[in-house]
Order: C-alpha cells, then sequence, then structure tokens
C-alpha cells in the first residue's frame, strides 16, 4: 500500500477530486495548510502597509491506494492540478507497513480488495 500526500493549490481542489472520483479514488484526506517553496511568498497592501506573506495557503491532499494504482492516482493529479506555473505543488510518494481500521480492529491490507 501506499500513501500519497499531494499539495496543491487551493483553486484546483474541485478540479482534482472530481478527476480523482473519475479514476476511482474511494477517499481521499483534505487538510489547509501553509507553507512556501521556491515562490518564498509575496507582499500584501493592508489598510494601506505593505506587509509581507512569507507562507502561502495550500491544500494537502492525502490518499491510501493498493500499489498498483500508484500510477493511476498521481498521473491524474499532475494531469488535474497543473497550471504550468510555480507552486503548483508537488506529491510525496510513501510506503505503508500497515492500515489499521477503527472500526474493526483489523489491518486495512486485510480488508482493502472487500
Amino acid at each position: 500500500m501506499k500513501l500519497i500526500t499531494a499539495i496543491i493549490k487551493p483553486f484546483k481542489l474541485q478540479e482534482v477530486k472530481e478527476a480523482l472520483v473519475e479514476a476511482g479514488v474511494e477517499g481521499l484526506t483534505i487538510t489547509e495548510v501553509k507553507g512556501y517553496g521556491r515562490q518564498k511568498g509575496h507582499t500584501e497592501m493592508y489598510r494601506g502597509a505593505e506587509y509581507s506573506v512569507d507562507t502561502l495557503p495550500k491544500i494537502k491532499l492525502d490518499i491510501l491506494v493498493d500499489d498498483s494504482n500508484q500510477d493511476l492516482v498521481t498521473k491524474t493529479i499532475i494531469k488535474s492540478a497543473n497550471t504550468g506555473k510555480i507552486g503548483d505543488g508537488k506529491i510525496f510518494v510513501s510506503s505503508l507497513d500497515e492500515v489499521i481500521r477503527i472500526r474493526t480492529k483489523n489491518s486495512y491490507h486485510e480488508t482493502f480488495h472487500d
């Protein structure tokens, strides 16, 4: 099993979600986060004063997938989240040793294909 974590621009969330549902993804976790990369933030005006915003709002998606679906999910995110501009985000893929479903206390791996 893999945990795919994607950091995307907030305005791309709906498009990415719809593309993932169409690709067969049955569940994901969405978190509002802030951060910076090469974008390095920006400056804004507030009540006539200019100030620096060094973190930018982003959306973090966490998706649990079977190994065989990793490529489909990552390609779907890339296609739907891409604007071609700096700050489009990143995708991280992690291997999972075990996931336990709280309700049943079963290892998720045992019931992943049910």
